[in-house]
């Protein structure tokens, strides 16, 4: 007996911008699309098109440039928010419109303030309006783990009735225990007459750090066929199940879940490194599959163990998820073709010659200050790059400062303000307390500071520093990333690109009734 697909369906755009601090602009939002796309996720959830303006621009023109995946736009059950989608998504290759209706007795009665009745024909009557304007329709039932089974079978059946194709029961608040997960999406498609017409998915929080656990669960017992997860595990909360955990237990357990993902895994860490740096959420060393550590071997008797036979330690090959085998890579002398075919064995593909070019001559850069670039060295570069939009207010330019012991630091920051050039020092308790003080003395954002971070890029001791600035401002909040061997100078760059982000990036507002599922 052959083998079956799980349909891998990415809702990092959606759900997981929903982190706070992790929104993203209309073009980061296509750069992850596109990334996504390389990686061969079936289904991109790219937004929430009836949330603002911003969330429609984004799906529309993710719509538009995405060829070989499904794009998806979530709707609540109402005909104005299903409109919106079907709108934004004319462009699209293949479309989704993904609907959605809380089905628990807490959210009916405390949120909704509708009685199971209503919740069923509105249902009903949203899945019958999608379906006249796409065949390609997903429902979602809303904290639908905690739900009366034979209520939401009952949803379910008029639902599949009414023309969704793919139906997802979401363990919302992340509650589940995988066995009774599992059990519980078995027990649901036993008692739906007409659950072999469509597709079941599940949709994991990670509020008790299974996430991975129960929708794997929902794969080996309830029969479920799709598994909604981010990148990195991205979202609010605690987060949501993340992907690349997901498709490795798939693939390097298949003589147990004797299932099929299409993913290109060796994009993978490409990937999580993308959007870890556009939305700042540094992930952790020892985090599965993509954190740094993930197939490091400290311990003597594991490197003994590893040189003898891989197979011994490791479970899966580092190169089969994107880490390289050799991590130093290029340096000075590199020419520009090098570095070109580089880009491509990362799994990096700029838009233009002309974004190749100024890429390299950073790369010059930056080499002419550090004796050996690592791949997580020209990533953090190419990401950095890409950040850049003609709608940036402000650009770092250079940096001195000076600080002794018994003596306060001192700072001297020069950035370009929209186009302007500005020279401003202060001082502070620190070095990188001195630079901030010294910018916000021209800019005066009113801006609040609720995260600094630094982390290496990589393990050589001469890393660049990646600086993570977390902001806040009248109920905003957005990150702001920079990368330097400098972490001083990583720092100001970080601070800059937070302040971009909070004078323009178009605010995602959600809509009235909350779209967490």
């Amino acid at each position: 007996m052959g083998s079956e697909r799980l349909i891998i369906f990415d809702t990092t755009l959606r759900d997981g911008e929903q982190s706070p601090g992790a929104s993203m602009t209309r073009d980061e939002k296509v750069r992850i699309a596109r990334q996504l796309e390389r990686l061969r996720v079936d289904v991109i959830e790219a937004g929430f098109a009836a949330a603002s303006n911003g969330d429609f621009e984004s799906v529309q023109a993710i719509a538009r440039a995405v060829k070989n995946s499904t794009v998806c736009s979530l709707s609540r059950a109402n005909d104005r928010d299903i409109s919106r989608s079907a709108e934004a998504l004319k462009d699209a290759s293949r479309a989704r419109i993904h609907t959605f209706i809380a089905t628990s007795p807490l959210h009916m009665e405390k949120k909704l303030r509708m009685s199971p009745e209503e919740v069923l024909e509105q249902a009903k009557r949203s899945v019958r309006f999608a379906r006249n304007l796409l065949d390609d329709i997903e429902f979602s039932a809303e904290d639908g783990y905690r739900s009366e089974p034979d209520f939401l079978a009952r949803v379910v059946e008029a639902v599949i009735a009414e023309g969704a194709t793919t139906i997802n029961i979401p363990d919302t608040v992340g509650y589940g225990i995988p066995e009774l997960y599992g059990n519980f999406i078995k027990n649901l498609r036993e008692r739906v007459p007409n659950s072999d017409k469509a597709i079941w998915s599940v949709h994991c929080h990670n509020d008790l750090g299974m996430a991975v656990a129960n929708s794997l669960a929902g794969v080996k017992i309830g029969g479920a066929r799709q598994v909604e997860c981010t990148i990195n595990g991205l979202g609010e909360r605690a987060g949501n199940c993340a992907l690349e955990e997901v498709v490795m237990a798939i693939k390097t357990r298949r003589d147990y879940f004797n299932l099929d993902v299409n993913i290109a895994t060796e994009h993978i860490v490409a990937s999580s490194r993308m959007v870890s740096q556009i939305t700042g959420f540094v992930v952790q060393p020892n985090k599965a599959v993509v954190g740094a550590n993930a197939f490091a071997h400290a311990s003597g008797i594991h490197q003994d163990g590893v040189l003898k036979a891989r197979d011994t330690y490791e479970i899966m090959r580092a190169e089969d998820v994107g880490w390289a085998a050799n991590k130093i890579v290029l340096g000075k002398l590199s020419g520009r073709n090098a570095f070109k075919q580089r880009l491509q064995e990362l799994g990096v593909a700029l838009e233009s010659e002309a974004a190749i070019n100024t890429a390299f001559a950073s790369f010059k850069e930056l080499a002419d200050r550090k004796s050996e670039i690592f791949d997580e060295d020209i990533l953090a570069l190419v990401q950095m790059e890409g950040a850049k939009t003609a709608k940036d207010i402000f650009d770092f330019v250079s940096l001195s400062q000076h600080s002794e012991t018994g003596e306060p630091p001192h700072a001297e920051v020069v950035f370009q303000h929209q186009g302007q050039e500005v020279k401003v020092c202060a001082l502070g308790n620190g070095p990188v307390d001195a630079c901030f003080k010294a910018i916000e003395s021209h800019v005066n954002s009113g801006a609040e500071m609720l995260l600094f971070s630094i982390n290496a890029i990589s393990t050589s001791p001469e890393s660049q520093g990646e600086v993570t600035v977390r902001l806040q401002r009248a109920g905003r909040v957005v990150n702001g990333v920079g990368a330097d061997p400098d972490i001083v100078v990583a720092s100001a760059k970080a601070y800059l690109n937070a302040l971009n982000r909070l004078f323009t990036l178009s605010e995602s507002v959600a809509a009235q009734d909350g779209a967490a599922i």
